[in-house]
């Protein structure tokens, strides 16, 4: 009776082998596409390797800080309740534009990029891809990445003091051209009035020729607008005989503010405007110097950053 039972007892082993044989092959290549079969028995991020990550990208130092930046994960994106989002963040739309990042985890990559597939890996922040280098599939874990292997320090000349109080003349002569950039749409016709587009007060237009136009800002005390991203007054308008006189704006900002405000540079003048798509973050008010600190840097510039990471995906060259 004995030796009768050993054929099945054998086969029982022989079968518990196989399948879990058979599930860590499966399980693995989950994670792996071409590790050779000699590699280690629970494979993570090494240099070289080419992954596919998703990521919360939050601000760890800062006025932000604590706020998402950016992510891949849709749920994320749409619940600013749990996950509250940074001043430029920028929202993709639909479900169908949030994926997995391809990271090339190195120094460099070819000038397009490594592709394998349909995936093509790109080139990340250092302190990203090396936050990367040991972890395993499926595992999430926090990188903090200093601004020196992010996105380096503030740029001083993107960074401008302006004034609280502006004052704009009552009468102001431009050419037509100028006109004609300042007043989109508007025929500079003598007698046309028409709403200021930033300041929302009337303009007249008193005179007009081949070379030139003359108008008179028709502000008045107490009119209101919000030109840059936060509210604006008219506190004071003077007039003479001789066309001279000046309307004065306070633009209403309080030190409280500094860090939270986004402005939008309408009159496209501001430095490194270009690169920070017209936007700029005011970072200090001075009521005594009658200032306010207009920052062109990019929010995650000069900032600590935390990375909120998981690898989906890892496969290495071979």
């Amino acid at each position: 009776m004995v030796d009768d039972a050993r054929p099945s007892t054998l086969l029982l082993v022989v079968g518990i082998v196989l399948i879990l044989v058979a599930g860590g092959a499966a399980s693995g290549y989950v994670y792996l596409h071409s590790r050779p079969q000699a590699g280690p028995s629970v494979f993570v991020v090494e240099v070289g390797d080419n992954v596919t990550v998703n990521y919360i990208g939050i601000f760890g130092s800062g006025p932000d800080i604590g706020r998402v930046f950016d992510t891949s994960i849709y749920s994320v994106a749409v619940n600013s309740a749990l996950w509250p989002k940074g001043l430029e963040y920028q929202p993709r739309g639909s479900e169908a534009n949030y994926s997995p990042l391809d990271v090339h985890v190195g120094g460099s990559t070819p000038s397009g990029g490594y592709s394998l597939g349909n995936a093509s890996y790109i080139q990340v922040v250092t302190g990203f891809w090396q936050g990367l280098i040991g972890l395993p599939g499926n595992v999430t874990r926090s990188v903090s990445v200093p601004p020196a292997l992010g996105y380096g320090d503030k740029d001083p000349a993107c960074i401008v003091n302006r004034p609280l109080l502006q004052t704009f003349p009552v009468v102001e002569t431009l050419t037509r051209s100028a006109f004609t950039t300042a007043y989109s749409g508007v025929t500079p016709d003598t007698g046309v009035s028409f709403l200021d587009p930033h300041y929302r007060w009337s303009v007249l237009v008193l005179s007009s020729n081949s070379s030139s136009v003359t108008i008179e800002n028709l502000a008045q005390v107490g009119d209101t607008a919000s030109p840059a991203g936060w509210p604006v007054e008219v506190t004071n308008v003077t007039s003479t005989s001789n066309g001279t006189g000046s309307i004065t704006v306070v633009n209403e900002l309080t030190p409280s503010e500094a860090g939270t405000v986004l402005g939008t540079d309408f009159e496209g003048n501001g430095p490194c405007s270009s690169q920070s798509n017209g936007h700029f973050i005011v970072t200090a008010v001075d009521p005594v110097a009658g200032t306010y600190t207009a920052d062109f840097d990019s929010e995650v510039t000069g900032q600590t950053l935390v990375f909120e990471v998981t690898v989906v995906n890892i496969h290495v060259p071979v």
